[in-house]
């Protein structure tokens, strides 16, 4: 695995008066956000050092070391919270962090390139590829099953697809 960082979550804003923060988790365990402190933002000038207290709907109330009072905890909604790659548990062969499906061309099983992936979409009944059209701002939503997605190649930077009838 590289150095590259990864967003694991998100700061809601303040909750209460005493610096708490709202913390969103974007891993598959929630808490393991808690597990890959230090994080940093996304431009890696600030670390943050994240302690959870509890866990609240969509999300946990946290504790942050430089954070001492609500203004603090309140300047701080809406950062990103990036842990870095290396830190982050390796994946079975058919599991792939977001991050790595970013970017990869697309291609059909004939070999003709469908365009590149530019972010996977979770609506809860499964992933989706937003695959950006080769020359075009269009996007076409492709299932990301193993019968629409056959092959994902990280190494070579490549998904094969089959489509299904008329996507593309």
């Amino acid at each position: 695995m590289s150095s590259e960082k990864v967003c694991v979550g998100a700061i809601g804003g303040a909750y209460g008066v005493r610096g708490e923060l709202r913390i969103k988790s974007f891993c598959a365990v929630p808490e393991d956000i808690e597990t890959y402190t230090p994080l940093t933002t996304e431009s890696g000038e600030q670390t943050i050092h994240l302690a959870l207290i509890r866990p609240i709907r969509n999300g946990f109330v946290a504790r942050i070391a430089e954070v001492a009072t609500k203004e603090e905890a309140d300047a701080l909604k809406g950062t990103q919270l990036f842990a870095r790659r290396d830190q982050l548990p390796g994946l079975p062969d058919d599991e792939y962090y977001h991050a790595d499906l970013i970017g990869l061309e697309v291609l059909d099983t004939g070999g003709t390139l469908l365009g590149r992936v530019k972010t996977v979409l979770d609506h809860g009944a499964g992933d989706l590829l937003e695959v950006q059209r080769p020359g075009s701002s269009e996007t076409v939503l492709l299932p990301f099953t193993l019968a629409a997605v056959p092959t994902v190649d990280i190494g070579v930077g490549r998904i094969i697809a089959d489509p299904p009838e008329g996507l593309f």
